[in-house]
């Protein structure tokens, strides 16, 4: 039989998981908050593209790491979330460079002509 509870570890709770998994998700909500507010401030347009994707990277790292579990999963699996992240980045910013202000625009009459020899 094992020895009956001291005096000392009655008062002693450890803290419940709930309790950890309820605090990072008020931190997720207020950087979601911060975003929001971010758009509407009247700053410029790059501080406010970077912040934007910096805090969506620390969201991100937040819910891979804490509410799917990887802190405590093999690297491999961390590793395979990464590739994902600068996956999804990478094609992030070439389709803003592919879709950008310049592609919008009518081709000039010499490039016109150029794409015309092209082709055929």
């Amino acid at each position: 039989m094992s020895a009956p509870a001291t005096t000392a570890d009655a008062g002693h709770h450890e803290p419940s998981k709930f309790h950890f998994y309820i605090a990072i998700a008020m931190i997720l909500s207020v950087i979601t908050g911060v975003e929001v507010v971010l758009v509407y401030l009247p700053i410029a347009k790059w501080f406010v593209v970077t912040a934007l994707v910096v805090l969506s990277a620390v969201k991100f790292m937040f819910v891979i790491f804490f509410f799917m579990h990887l802190r405590w999963d093999k690297v491999f699996c961390t590793i395979l979330f990464f590739i994902g992240l600068v996956l999804a980045g990478g094609t992030m910013w070439a389709l803003l460079h592919l879709f950008g202000a310049d592609a919008g625009k009518p081709l000039s009459a010499a490039a016109l002509d150029f794409a015309r020899l092209t082709v055929g």
